[in-house]
């Protein structure tokens, strides 16, 4: 597990863990969003939020390096994502997980299997260690009982779950989760809200959630980025109340289907 920084170390504490720079993403000459500026803080709950169709998902895989830019930086640690060498790339992915929209399990594997996949490519770990730290990572998500069943025979939300703590199992200091709580029911929902914010409390992960579900923005994102589709272009940046009180319209208006408190 990662240690969290010391509160002595305030410069530390302080740098972002990414940076994005003038980032514009396109498909051929179609631009899908321009000029996009923001930082990713320690410790944050981030949602990416905007209608369907304004790049969310497209973001997601500019900031984990599976498309490249059409101009711009996506930045860890001054190291550029997107302009390194191949050694360089495989560290700065090793600090993230990612959780995909589906899930991504593969079924061929058991759960177990699935989060010690990681393991086996990318750490020194032997066989007992490695199911050791998967059964923890099984365990922290709520699945103790899942190591040993086929992806096949888990719910909806639990084979999310199960997707997540494949995403931990480096202990990465950054989660990326694609629409996590798509096509769940709304105790699903809560229970991977809970487990965010679990995540952050107890083991000091960074979360970048791309979502449309409001519920979950309110209930645990400490920042919303609301994507514009028609500018194309980040419009608002902050808390979700400030942003569903005092954003602009079409930010305000997207917001007001959450909770108002």
């Amino acid at each position: 597990m990662n240690a969290l920084p010391s509160t002595t170390d305030g410069a530390a504490w302080a740098e972002p863990l990414v940076r994005v720079v003038g980032l514009t993403m396109a498909f051929g000459g179609d631009v899908v969003q321009r000029d996009l500026d923001f930082e990713i803080r320690r410790r944050e709950v981030l949602a990416i939020v905007g209608a369907s169709g304004c790049g969310k998902s497209t973001l997601l895989r500019h900031l984990i390096g599976l498309q490249e830019p059409a101009a711009g930086q996506v930045l860890y640690g001054g190291q550029d994502l997107h302009h390194c060498d191949d050694e360089t790339l495989a560290t700065l992915r090793r600090r993230f997980g990612v959780m995909f929209q589906a899930g991504a399990l593969w079924s061929s594997m058991t759960v177990g299997e699935n989060v010690m996949l990681p393991l086996r490519m990318f750490s020194p770990l032997d066989r007992r260690e490695r199911e050791l730290q998967a059964r923890f990572k099984l365990a922290l998500v709520g699945l103790d009982e899942a190591f040993d069943l086929e992806p096949a025979a888990l719910s909806g939300g639990m084979r999310k779950r199960a997707a997540i703590a494949r995403a931990l199992a480096l202990d990465p200091e950054l989660l990326y989760l694609d629409e996590p709580s798509s096509g769940l029911d709304p105790f699903s929902t809560r229970r991977l809200d809970e487990l965010m914010l679990n995540l952050r409390q107890h083991l000091g992960t960074t979360v970048v959630m791309v979502t449309h579900t409001i519920d979950s923005v309110f209930a645990v994102a400490d920042r919303a980025l609301f994507l514009d589709h028609q500018e194309k272009t980040m419009t608002a940046l902050g808390s979700p109340h400030d942003l569903a009180e005092g954003g602009p319209p079409r930010v305000r208006e997207f917001l007001r289907r959450g909770p108002r408190r």
